[in-house]
C-alpha cells in the first residue's frame, strides 16, 4: 500500500501567529477570558476600556492572545500615532481629549477636598480636565472649621467654591459641619463612603468588598490588616495604583466631582 507526503513534513511545527491589532477607538472585540463584548473608548499603556450596547465600560488588561476580533484571536495593541480621521480620544474621566492645549494659568474659582488622598485620586481621573478648566484642587485639614475657612476665602460669583466631603450622609456630624455654609457661590457636595478609599471598586483592587471596620478604630489602619496590605502607606499605593480612570471610582464619587467641575467653572472667566 502507498501513502501520500509524509505526514511530519511541512511547518506543522510552527506555531499559529496571533495577530497584533491596534485598539483604535471604536473597535469592537471580545475580551477571550469574559465574553464582554464592545467596542474601544479608551487604550491606555496596559489596559483598555470597552464600551458595550448597553453603554457598561469594563477596562482590561492589555495581554497577548487576550481577545476575538471577528472570531479570532488577536493581541491588542496601544495605537502608535493617531491617524488622519479617527474618533476623538479621552481623558481618564471619560471627557472628550483636547488636543494641543495648554494648561492655562489658574482661574480664582478653586475645588476642596478633606485630604493630601482625596486630591491625589481626583487628580488621577480628572487632572487634564482641570487643567484645561484652569481649576486647581486644594486639600483641608479635615473640615472641622469649613465655616471659617469659606469666609476667608471670601467667594464671589466670579470666585466660586466647590467642596467634597468624605462620608456626608444625614445626621452626620459632616451634614452639620456642611450645613452652616450657606453663601450661594459656594456649593458643598459629598459621597457616603468613610474614606475616598472606599470609593474605588473592590473589583479594581481584586478584593471582593471593602471589609467592616468597628466604630471607634481607625478605618484605614482597619482595613489594611484586614487586607493584609500592611499599614495605611502601604495600602494607599494600592489604592492608587489601581485607579486609571473614571471607570475604577463608584458612581457617588464621579456624580460629585462632575458637579463641583461644572459649578466652579460656569459663568467664569478666569
Amino acid at each position: 500500500m502507498e501513502y501520500g507526503t509524509d505526514v511530519l513534513a511541512g511547518d506543522w511545527r510552527r506555531k499559529k501567529k496571533i495577530p497584533a491589532v491596534p485598539a483604535e477607538p471604536d473597535l469592537v472585540v471580545e475580551e477571550a477570558a469574559t465574553g464582554f463584548c464592545g467596542a474601544v473608548v479608551n487604550c491606555e499603556k496596559d489596559a483598555v476600556t470597552l464600551e458595550d450596547r448597553r453603554g457598561r465600560r469594563r477596562m482590561f488588561p492589555l495581554v497577548p492572545a487576550g481577545f476575538l476580533l471577528e472570531g479570532a484571536l488577536v493581541t491588542l495593541t496601544r495605537p502608535v500615532a493617531a491617524p488622519a480621521a479617527r474618533a476623538p480620544g479621552r481623558t481618564a474621566s471619560g471627557s472628550v481629549a483636547v488636543d494641543g492645549v495648554r494648561a492655562r494659568v489658574a482661574r480664582g474659582s478653586r475645588i476642596w477636598v478633606e485630604g493630601v488622598h482625596d486630591a491625589a485620586l481626583v487628580e488621577r481621573v480628572w487632572g487634564e480636565d482641570l487643567r484645561i478648566e484652569a481649576v486647581v484642587v486644594e486639600p483641608l485639614d479635615g473640615i472641622d472649621d469649613l465655616a471659617g475657612a469659606v469666609r476667608g476665602f471670601a467667594p464671589t460669583a466670579q470666585r466660586r467654591l466647590g467642596v467634597l466631603v468624605d462620608h456626608l450622609l444625614p445626621g452626620t456630624k459632616e451634614s452639620r459641619i456642611v450645613a452652616a455654609v450657606t453663601d450661594p457661590n459656594v456649593r458643598v457636595l459629598g459621597h457616603p463612603y468613610v474614606d475616598v478609599w472606599q470609593a474605588v471598586k473592590p473589583a479594581s483592587l481584586g478584593i471582593r468588598a471593602w471589609p467592616a471596620v468597628p466604630r471607634g478604630e481607625d478605618w484605614k489602619t482597619g482595613v489594611c490588616a484586614r487586607l493584609g496590605w500592611g499599614g495605611p502607606r502601604d495600602g494607599w499605593r494600592r489604592v492608587l495604583g489601581a485607579v486609571d480612570s473614571y471607570a475604577d471610582l463608584e458612581v457617588p464619587l464621579l456624580r460629585a466631582v462632575e458637579e463641583l467641575i461644572d459649578f466652579v467653572t460656569v459663568g467664569a472667566s478666569g
